[in-house]
């Protein structure tokens, strides 16, 4: 049995996995749908205070009361950020890190400089208040303002992820128009300690390509029972 923890995108809680915790824990394995601070259930808490660091430390509070020892962290879009610093500070917690269509930061790296000039037009369309960025309009309904201190605040890492037993990357091929996730991609994909995936899938491939998801995310845990894979170039 697998623990997942499970790390929306930017204006998205732990109800964007709904069907996919409810087929993982199906399958006998342990799932944490989050939903970070200042956002979905937890919306009211957003302040302009809240940034990167106080989402890594939500998922790191939750990895201690738990006492999960062994956690796959599966990061979605701005989740990958979270993962990364979560993996850094507490890595004996960490087993697997999967990032779904999201981007991969080195030190110093802010969700701000990792993304194309689209995405940073998008995250200063800010609410009233001026440190939260709207959600898109075509978006679930259930979407709520990002904290927008949490995509410019850059990630501070002690080390690298070498010590994480396994490393996948799911990218969404079916993206209408450039995605800025490519370059991370094609660098991974030729990177022999990565394994990288390719879906014909839209961003959200919670929604778009469930049941391969499943199957990625059962390989990563099971990789002897696994008997296929949609992996290209990894």
């Amino acid at each position: 049995m697998a623990t997942f923890v499970l790390i929306p995108g930017m204006c998205h809680g732990g109800w964007c996995f709904e069907e996919l915790t409810e087929q993982l824990r199906g399958h006998g394995h342990r799932v944490h749908p989050l939903t970070l601070t200042g956002l979905s259930e937890r919306s009211h808490l957003l302040h302009g205070g809240v940034n990167l660091d106080t989402h890594i430390q939500d998922v790191s509070g939750v990895l201690a009361a738990e006492n999960i020892q062994d956690a796959v962290l599966v990061g979605h879009s701005y989740g990958g950020m979270v993962i990364t610093g979560v993996a850094d500070r507490v890595p004996e917690r960490v087993d697997c890190l999967v990032y779904l269509d999201a981007v991969v930061p080195e030190h110093g790296d802010s969700c701000w400089n990792l993304v194309s000039d689209q995405e940073r037009q998008w995250y200063m369309d800010v609410v009233e208040t001026g440190y939260a960025t709207r959600p898109l309009p075509f978006f679930d309904a259930r979407a709520t303002p990002h904290p927008l201190a949490s995509l410019i605040q850059p990630l501070r890492l002690t080390g690298d992820l070498a010590h994480i037993r396994r490393r996948d990357y799911v990218y969404a091929a079916g993206w209408d128009g450039q995605s800025p996730f490519t370059p991370v991609f094609e660098r991974l994909r030729e990177d022999p300690s990565w394994t990288t995936h390719a879906l014909d899938s839209g961003h959200n491939l919670m929604r778009d390509a469930p049941q391969h998801l499943l199957k990625i995310l059962l390989e990563a845990v099971e990789p002897r029972a696994a008997t296929w894979s949609w992996r290209r170039g990894g």
